[in-house]
């Protein structure tokens, strides 16, 4: 799953085994999404195959210049675009507890000021098992299908962006009363709190 922290909109979901074709997929339609652009920031694990996949999705040629040495000259080689940065985060548990926590920056330079986190989407993962039955753990509820699997794992998350009103999104004060936001609204792609069936009869695609 790939989530934008500052909005908490689900981006894109691959529902399958951990693989580097699962993840040419979602960071495929990460870029689809974002028209094509770059994201400035990208934090994840420590999954090896995320730096060669975003150089293959994201990544554009570069012929390096010429040094004026003898030999042959080296060829185009695949960078990072100017501005993309991806970091990953390492967690040192003992006992079951979170000891330390550390950050690298594996691909591009990390802008003053930027901070490296997964946090927002492992809290976006428990949101999702709560929203879920189906993930709930030690359960009978689990799928017996790997398709309605799929399929219920697109429904809770996609319609979380337009019905799920986050309570950190949400604008105003105590006194003057809260305004309920949902993702969508966080990221101008909808101006009120969809109704589940609201979202589930409108056409997917706009003429």
């Amino acid at each position: 799953m790939a989530l934008d922290p500052d909005s908490r909109l689900v981006l894109q979901v691959v529902v399958g085994p951990r693989t580097t074709d699962s993840a040419e997929l979602l960071l495929e339609g990460v870029r689809d999404r974002l028209g094509g652009r770059a994201p400035e920031l990208v934090c994840s694990d420590e999954y090896p195959v995320y730096p060669e996949v975003l150089l293959s999705v994201f990544g554009q040629q570069q012929v390096p210049p010429r040094t004026g040495r003898p030999g042959r000259p080296a060829g185009p080689r695949v960078v990072p675009p100017e501005g993309m940065c991806h970091a990953t985060v390492h967690k040192t548990r003992e006992r079951g507890r979170v000891t330390a926590v550390q950050t690298r920056v594996v691909l591009g330079e990390l802008a003053e000021g930027e901070r490296v986190s997964t946090s927002y989407l492992e809290r976006h993962n428990a949101t999702d098992r709560h929203r879920n039955a189906r993930k709930g753990r030690k359960t009978y509820r689990f799928s017996k299908d790997w398709e309605v699997h799929e399929a219920m794992t697109c429904f809770t998350a996609y319609s979380y962006n337009f019905c799920w009103a986050v309570r950190t999104l949400r604008q105003g004060d105590c006194k003057s009363g809260y305004a309920q936001r949902t993702p969508a609204m966080a990221a101008g792609l909808a101006d009120h709190v969809w109704s589940l069936e609201e979202w589930l009869t409108l056409p997917g695609v706009q003429h």
